[in-house]
């Protein structure tokens, strides 16, 4: 039987939520439970999954489909102009806080935690949601509501682990400013709107979400115990930072960002986030990214150095945050061009350029795919038909890998059907 694209009309949100999980297009966000109080997030195989804790208290499906980033993608700016790669944009700098300590903490700059921090300071009462390392557990991250400058550097640097940073994210108002990844963003823009009323939603640049169980490879890997961690960190202090496992006697175990990324954590992203379309965050006010130096090769070069960030306004209401944290000291920016930009951000632009071929290997080999609104991801494809093709036919290998056959799941049977009916 043919699968259908999208959930079904019918049902409970969590029935739905399940059909996504299971359909390999679940991101792992935590919007979904604050749509059904029957709902949790779990850790399931190495991955944030929601998981039903009772019969299903909402029948609002409509509102997951809209919502639920495994399901559509929506880039809510995109009739305001956008380049084809970069998508959306007001205002592109080259950006680093000017705090040292916050510039030093952060992955690239320090540029979201210095403009959290400064939303805080300016707007008494506010709060802010994103992302920390649990501490009961340092492997884990988990959803923070940060309310001080204190928290916000508290929470500084990327987590290269599974979080559902959406499920922090519930009754927030003007005043306040969300951070997560480009499906969380596009979760939450989906439940608050483009009104002056939302809040600032910020995200950054972002490769997929690797396994929990990465982490704990990677620290044995490098001769510590995972079950021994008393403080881990996967970037920030210098930039790009080192993976950094502490031990409760104070032993290290660390290694650079080019080895832990490359080598053990960005292998295992979810199958969802290769079929990612936004890896830049269009749905958020701003957006923040590396800024790396290039080799002769145009290679993004991974020497420890200052931080920077490329930072991106999509909206006016972005550019006026950007306009008023520069005149307060908070933040300093230089104008850069999407080229420049481009040129050191290679897999994102691979991402965007092939994602139609990917889609299609993805749906012709049996599953659902995500619906991207507003991408045009199909401008890409006839300038580069031969890398489309081959992009394609890896998908499909890896998704034959992984269980699933297109030619033998679905053609077969519906031929042996056909076959049966003219032998009668």
């Amino acid at each position: 039987m043919l699968r259908l694209p999208w959930p079904s009309t019918h049902g409970t949100v969590a029935d739905s939520a399940r059909r996504v999980v299971e359909t390999e297009r679940c991101t792992g966000c935590g919007a979904c439970p604050l749509l059904d109080s029957d709902l949790k997030m779990r850790l399931e195989n190495g991955y944030m999954r929601p998981v039903r804790t009772g019969p299903g208290a909402s029948t609002d499906v409509a509102a997951f489909r809209r919502i639920c980033p495994g399901v559509t993608v929506a880039s809510p700016f995109a009739d305001r102009g956008s380049h084809p790669i970069l998508g959306p944009y007001r205002g592109l700098w080259r950006a680093h806080a000017m705090d040292g300590p916050t510039r030093h903490r952060g992955s690239s700059g320090g540029v979201l935690t210095a403009l959290t921090a400064w939303n805080l300071e300016h707007n008494p009462g506010a709060r802010a949601t994103g992302a920390t390392a649990d501490p009961r557990d340092q492997r884990r991250t988990v959803p923070v509501t940060i309310r001080t400058k204190e928290e916000a550097l508290a929470a500084a640097g990327s987590r290269y682990a599974p979080t559902s940073a959406c499920s922090s994210a519930s009754g927030l108002g003007a005043a306040d400013t969300a951070t997560g990844k480009p499906c969380e963003a596009a979760a939450l823009r989906q439940m608050y709107g483009t009104g002056e009323g939302a809040p600032l939603i910020m995200s950054f640049f972002c490769a997929g979400t690797p396994s929990q169980d990465a982490t704990n490879e990677l620290i044995t890997r490098l001769g510590g115990d995972p079950d021994d961690v008393d403080e881990l960190w996967y970037r920030g202090r210098g930039w790009p930072g080192r993976f950094t496992a502490v031990s409760s006697t104070g032993a290290k175990v660390s290694t650079d960002y080019d080895d832990s990324w490359g080598k053990s954590l960005g292998p295992t992203v979810q199958w969802r986030c290769r079929l990612c379309a936004d890896g830049m965050g269009e749905s958020a006010d701003l957006v923040a990214g590396d800024l790396w130096d290039a080799d002769e090769r145009g290679y993004p070069v991974f020497e420890d150095q200052d931080g920077q960030s490329v930072l991106i306004a999509r909206t006016e209401r972005g550019l006026r945050a950007v306009q008023r944290a520069v005149a307060d000291g908070v933040i300093a920016v230089e104008e850069v061009t999407p080229d420049q930009v481009l040129a050191v951000q290679p897999a994102q632009v691979e991402r965007r350029r092939m994602i139609t071929a990917r889609l299609v290997a993805t749906a012709a080999m049996g599953l659902p795919v995500t619906r991207y609104k507003g991408f045009k991801t199909f401008r890409h494809v006839l300038p580069a038909v031969k890398e489309q093709v081959q992009h394609g036919l890896g998908t499909a290998g890896r998704l034959r890998s992984r269980g699933y056959d297109w030619v033998g799941g679905r053609i077969r049977p519906a031929l042996d059907r056909v076959r049966g009916l003219l032998r009668r």
